[in-house]
């Protein structure tokens, strides 16, 4: 069932509540007004802070279909817009000699017409959509050559693909774009003004201890409390990649599976790998530095307690 877009800034927030994304206010003004404006949203981020999930969320909650272009290094136009079905082609040129009924000039035409066309995420989220435009989410930007960037903007600028043998695809209706980076290159800047921008940070304690409530409820108060306060912890320390949120809910949806009510350090070293993804990250905290921490968050959890 389709949704109407949000309203105002507190419907955004309501409607992120709604798909268990637990935002602040600055992020649902950013993702209000992109919606309002029809403009795409650029999210950029340490990987793991919930960007890609808002897209998901959006498609979820607003009823429409989700197109995932999932960027990697020498992404090109085949993959990402259109391409065209060689071996169908050649089997109608064979057919048609076979036959000898078709003239060369109407084959051709008929060659790269619709029904040969591949049509790949970006294509398909200009057209339209009884269910409203679709959401169209273009992830990990950062991983592509600069030469895709550059072919985004037609597309991001005028909702238009142009294909030389078929002609130019517009878009009656923009659809709803989100655009996500890990930030492990710069996006050029062209591509950046046809976005509103918006950078999703690491969330407090207490808004991170609110996302175990809502993605891991089956957490005890406690537990979740003194995995929020050591994941804080970590992300504070010369670390070679911090945990995210998603690791947040990682470790503790683990902990819950061995029965824990609280952290141990035995339990944490035995975990740690649920959490941190470098070995080098693992030795340096596995041991004495996971006990030390430990203690320290507990401490601070009983003196917030005792006030």
């Amino acid at each position: 069932m389709t949704t109407a877009l949000p309203a105002s800034v507190d419907d955004t927030l309501a409607l992120l509540t709604r798909g268990n994304y637990v935002a602040d206010r600055s992020l649902a003004t950013a993702l209000f007004l992109a919606l309002k404006l029809k403009r795409p949203l650029f999210l950029e981020g340490e990987a793991g802070v919930g960007k890609t999930e808002i897209a998901k969320v959006l498609s979820a909650t607003l009823g429409r279909k989700l197109l995932r272009l999932q960027c990697y290094e020498g992404l090109d136009a085949s993959s990402a817009v259109y391409e065209w079905n060689y071996a169908r082609q050649m089997m109608e040129i064979r057919l048609a000699e076979a036959s000898g009924g078709q003239d060369r000039d109407s084959l051709a035409a008929d060659l790269f017409s619709e029904r040969f066309l591949v049509k790949r995420p970006l294509l398909q989220a200009l057209e339209p959509d009884l269910a409203g435009p679709p959401v169209l989410l273009i992830d990990e930007l950062d991983r592509t050559d600069e030469p895709f960037e550059a072919y985004l903007l037609e597309i991001l600028s005028d909702y238009q693909v142009s294909i030389p043998e078929f002609g130019t695809i517009h878009a009656h209706e923009p659809p709803i774009v989100i655009l996500t980076s890990n930030r492990t290159r710069e996006i050029h800047d062209a591509l950046k003004r046809r976005c509103f921008y918006h950078w999703v940070d690491y969330p407090g304690a207490a808004r991170e201890r609110e996302i175990l409530s809502v993605k891991a409820p089956q957490a005890d108060a406690r537990l979740a409390a003194q995995v929020v306060g050591f994941v804080q912890t970590l992300r504070g320390m010369d670390l070679y990649k911090a945990p995210g949120v998603a690791e947040t809910l990682d470790w503790a949806q683990a902990l819950v599976e061995l029965n824990q009510l609280e952290l141990e350090p035995s339990v944490i070293n035995d975990t740690l790998g649920t959490l941190l993804k470098y070995q080098d990250d693992i030795a340096r905290i596995q041991g004495s530095e996971a006990a030390r921490i430990l203690t320290q968050v507990k401490t601070e959890l009983a003196a917030t307690t005792a006030r």
